[in-house]
């Protein structure tokens, strides 16, 4: 390890004795809830409407004369409560893996820290495209599916706390399955596996697409596939991205001990060399 692979010493970065570690990482974590905290009672006034604006892909699809209900006394008021709660979360995201690079960050060497960052602020986007893909492509699909299914006679009239616990399950599944770029990049970045290795795995990597796309989705066929895909599709932009990140070692000749023969000319020209009487070391 050279020098220049060493930490660069910044403000703040100074070694720390165990306690203060602590004080930090509670400091830090104050920090988020007081963000999450001011959000969520930003949002409060507005839990309504954005219920309203969560349930519109189902109630787009809903039959004439039918609409979401609450079972329980305290939904109408607990669930529009959790949502909001849920949305400060997602929104104070970036502060909070900011939080958790600056205390991670006077940890790492100088090349893993530029290498680390970009990591983290593309596995956030990834994040929220995979939520937002869910939510204008995934939702119409599936409650459109869903509704049209239902046996005659029967009435769609979807709770809302369920309906809640369902789209943030659809929300949680696509948001990690969009970071399977990251992932590949960190499998290749840490040595575990190659671009190469990757490739060969292809038919498994697709097979495991729609194992996962069966278990974190409902049971139709339309989420499953609209999960599978798009992991498929990330994986392979995974492998390309973790190319640009892959430094291929050089080749280095193994060691064969020299043969007798060889041994022999040494030594004869070790005494060619040597001068006339003088004695052998």
């Amino acid at each position: 390890m050279t020098p220049t692979d060493k930490p660069t010493p910044e403000e703040g970065d100074e070694e720390q004795p165990f306690v203060a570690h602590l004080i930090e990482l509670r400091d830090r974590l104050l920090r988020v809830v007081l963000v999450v905290v001011v959000i969520f009672l930003g949002l409060m006034p507005f839990a309504n409407w954005l219920f309203t604006r969560l349930s519109g892909p189902l109630t787009a699809h809903l039959p004439e004369g039918s609409s979401l209900i609450a079972i329980d006394v305290a939904s109408p008021f607990f669930t529009p409560f959790k949502l909001a709660m849920v949305v400060a979360i997602f929104a104070a995201m970036p502060y909070i893996l900011y939080q958790a690079w600056a205390f991670i960050a006077p940890g790492l060497y100088q090349h893993e820290k530029k290498k680390v960052f970009p990591l983290l602020v593309s596995s956030t986007l990834l994040f929220y495209v995979g939520a937002a893909f869910a939510y204008f492509v995934v939702f119409p699909l599936v409650f459109g599916f869903l509704t049209r299914t239902a046996p005659e006679g029967v009435t769609v009239m979807t709770d809302i706390s369920r309906y809640l616990d369902f789209v943030l399950t659809l929300f949680f599944a696509f948001g990690v399955a969009f970071e399977v770029p990251v992932a590949v990049v960190l499998l290749v970045w840490t040595g575990v596996l190659t671009p190469d290795d990757l490739s060969g795995k292809r038919p498994y990597v697709i097979v495991a697409a729609f194992v996962v796309g069966m278990l974190l989705t409902p049971p139709d066929v339309i989420s499953q596939t609209l999960l599978a895909v798009p992991m498929w599709l990330l994986f392979e932009i995974g492998v390309f991205m973790a190319r640009r990140f892959y430094s291929r070692p050089e080749p280095h000749e193994e060691y064969e001990p020299p043969s007798d023969e060889d041994m022999e000319r040494e030594l004869d020209r070790m005494d060619e060399d040597e001068e006339p009487g003088s004695p052998r070391p």
